[in-house]
């Protein structure tokens, strides 16, 4: 044994720090893993497909480094400390490294399934070793020493699981969260080592670790330091215009994108992303907006209700009828809505419609505050983004559109952004289904916004007879729609007219397997 012959108090603190570094390596491992997950969210939006990968191939990973650590339990010590410093650099600049593959190099799937095996490999490692070591503070029975073990790793990975959402991202963000991360693993691992195991650690190793630790901490604090440039820099990669604004979110990404002077045009075009997901073009957006609110309108519209369109842009559009009463918003994002209050530019597009005292916003999940809604509305408006997540395919299913069902007043309608029945009929048409399966009878519709290209709506009314698709008689003077154009958009070419999809539901998200596969070359 190589801990000689410890009294009782000395071999009990000695098995505690090796408990102690498994559960702070259980948590920094489950934190890379979450990392991973996060990033791929926000960048591809596929979060179910994103965490299936990254937790299949770690999980593979680990049964691979849990064998290929069996040779390396002869220098238990030494091996350890290494695994923890390899970790530490590897899982301190995932997310940087990952950044910059979609970013610049376009290969960020090869390059997460490749940074997770080799985190799953380190990660599968450790038990084995910390075994080993457990083992010779104290020899005890395989049961128990296993039970010490994975109850001290598993009350770690819960540690890590709370603190990365709750503590590490609003702290220090994604790639300074990581490097945080990093620094916590290889000082639990080195801690150990130097301490307990000190003795097993030859002259060689002594000065291999040194070196390795001075190598790890130079490049951590490297990237610490250059964190804020790498990711400006990285961002405007994915921009064709320059950043003017980008904030991270609770729910998701924000940029605002600011162009300079277009041949033919004046003025600038400010563009909103959220997830890299264009949202309106200055430049065009008023040919969206007018498509999408007035034809709603042509009928009662005292009370109307907004789900999303925390840009402010369709509100400006209704407040443009003095008898609109009362307008509520529903948007998930605070950022998003004070960013539209604050920002001067994007402030006058939308003239200043948020802050109009018919107008109260409320921030909260559409599909759950429709369920304790108990006020009635003679309009609905949906303006939410694209099915193409997880999180977003609810507010497109049978049973959102029932609830919405339920909020409408006698005589109201609602009008559902549709996505493009052009780039993706598929999705365009699931929706339709799932309004007439919720009880809706609809009018499909299309105009031409060019920043998007050819883009979808759905009127709906309750009921059997489909809402007329008209202005209303006292609308405003337009800079885009009439009631030619409008009458025009109920037309649909010989290639685009209806197919006969399923609806989606909650259980069975068909449009956002539509939207991902017809998007998916776009």
């Amino acid at each position: 044994m190589t801990v000689d012959a410890p009294e009782r108090p000395r071999w009990r603190l000695a098995r505690a720090a090796v408990l102690l570094a498994v559960f702070v390596c259980a948590a920094c491992g489950l934190v890379y893993e979450l990392a991973l997950v996060a990033l791929g969210s926000y960048l591809i939006g596929d979060t179910v497909g994103q965490a299936s990968i990254v937790l299949g191939v770690m999980v593979f990973a680990m049964g691979v480094g849990a064998l290929a650590a069996k040779p390396l339990q002869s220098r238990a010590a030494a091996a350890f400390a290494a695994v923890e410093l390899a970790l530490a650099l590897l899982g301190g600049l995932s997310v940087l490294g990952l950044y910059a593959a979609f970013a610049w190099l376009d290969l960020y799937g090869p390059a997460l399934v490749g940074t997770a095996f080799v985190l799953g490999l380190l990660i599968g490692a450790e038990i084995p070793l910390l075994m080993v070591l457990l083992q010779r503070i104290r020899e005890q029975a395989a049961g128990s020493a296993v039970a010490d073990l994975f109850a001290a790793d598993y009350v770690g990975a819960l540690l890590g699981g709370l603190a990365f959402p709750f503590l590490l991202l609003p702290a220090f963000g994604q790639l300074k969260g990581a490097l945080v991360v990093g620094v916590v693993n290889a000082a639990a691992g080195l801690a150990l080592v130097c301490t307990v195991f000190r003795r097993e650690l030859s002259r060689r190793a002594r000065v291999a670790l040194g070196a390795g630790t001075a190598v790890v901490a130079l490049c951590l604090g490297y990237a610490w330091v250059t964190a804020h440039d790498f990711e400006l820099t990285a961002r405007q990669q994915l921009y064709r215009d320059p950043v003017v604004h980008a904030e991270r979110s609770r729910y998701q990404e924000i940029v605002l994108t600011r162009s300079v002077s277009e041949p033919g045009r004046t003025g600038t075009d400010l563009r909103l992303y959220l997830n890299g997901d264009l949202q309106f073009s200055s430049s065009d957006e008023y040919r969206y907006h007018e498509a999408l609110v007035h034809p709603v309108l042509n009928g009662p519209r005292g009370e109307v209700l907004v789900l999303g369109a925390g840009d402010g842009l369709a509100v400006r559009e209704l407040l443009r009828y003095p008898d609109v009463r009362r307008i509520t918003v529903v948007d998930l994002d605070p950022a998003v809505v004070a960013l539209a209050r604050s920002e001067p530019q994007l402030r006058r597009l939308n003239g200043g419609a948020l802050d109009d005292p018919r107008v109260r916003v409320l921030h909260a999940d559409a599909f759950t505050w429709l369920r304790n809604a108990t006020d009635r509305f003679d309009a609905v408006v949906a303006d939410l983004p694209d099915p193409d997540e997880t999180a977003t395919a609810k507010l497109y299913t049978v049973e959102f559109y029932a609830l919405v069902r339920a909020v409408l007043a006698d005589g109201g309608r609602l009008v559902v952004q549709s996505g493009s029945p052009y780039f993706a009929p598929r999705s365009y048409w699931s929706i339709e289904a799932s309004l007439r399966e919720a009880g809706f009878a609809t009018t499909p519709y299309h105009v031409d916004v060019p920043s998007f290209g050819d883009w979808g709506f759905l009127l709906a009314a309750p009921g059997a007879a489909p809402p007329a698709l008209a202005l209303p008689a006292d609308a405003p003077a337009l800079r885009f729609l009439d009631a030619a154009t409008l009458a025009a958009a109920g037309a649909f070419p010989a290639d685009r007219r209806r197919l006969d999809v399923p609806a989606s539901t909650l259980l069975h998200p068909r449009v956002l397997e539509y939207a991902r596969a017809e998007w998916r070359g776009y």
